[in-house]
């Protein structure tokens, strides 16, 4: 299915460069980014397949989990939006309890759960976080406001559990009153994406 939506792209598993330890099922690091024609691209820009790569604010909060295991260990831990569950899964090796990937795509999940595998770890899978029942410990969430229509959900996230770890690059000059600046690190997306600068700086919330 991924070759027929991006030709010439496979899927390979690769280590994290901030977390070598870890390791996710990904884009080939070749593929044909500056090759596409203008209706593939245009394809893609309506369908990403975002769970194919390692968003920079991902590969922080997940190193960050496992730099400080005890915010999340033995915790039950929601990681929405989860994409390729990056977070999910270095919150499941930093010692959570159990960990229940989030995600609206059927193919997120998938990708998720064979991440999971490869990490040696076993998560759950939810398509609704509104349909997750009882206690919910740690929510993280990582590059979700690329989109500002998405912003809402902070405050139902804060609302939800004690605490909420939120990683993103997209807004320098993001405020709420329930979430303050932790930390701030470079990082790249994984296949490069040859982001601008600003993109690169990662905040943790």
């Amino acid at each position: 299915m991924l070759s027929g939506s991006l030709p010439g792209a496979r899927i390979e598993a690769q280590t994290l460069p901030l977390y070598p330890a870890l390791q996710l099922y990904l884009l080939n690091a070749d593929y044909p980014q500056h090759a596409l024609p203008p209706e593939l691209a245009l394809r893609l820009m309506d369908q990403p397949l975002y769970w194919t790569f390692c968003w920079a604010s991902g590969q922080v909060l997940a190193r960050w989990l496992l730099e400080h295991p005890a915010v999340v260990r033995g915790k039950r831990v929601v990681d929405f939006g989860c994409g390729s569950g990056v977070a999910g899964i270095a919150a499941a090796l930093a010692g959570a309890d159990s960990v229940i990937g989030c995600d609206l795509d059927a193919q997120a999940l998938a990708a998720t759960a064979a991440n999971a595998r490869l990490n040696g770890v076993a998560l759950d899978l939810a398509d609704d976080f509104e349909a997750i029942g009882g206690d919910i410990d740690v929510i993280l969430v990582a590059d979700v406001l690329y989109d500002r229509g998405n912003l809402p959900w902070l405050s139902r996230f804060s609302g939800r559990s004690p605490v909420v770890l939120m990683a993103d690059s997209r807004l320098p000059d993001f405020e709420h009153p329930d979430y303050r600046l932790l930390a701030e690190s470079e990082a790249s997306t994984l296949p490069d994406l040859d982001e601008s600068p600003e993109f690169r700086r990662v905040r943790l919330y």
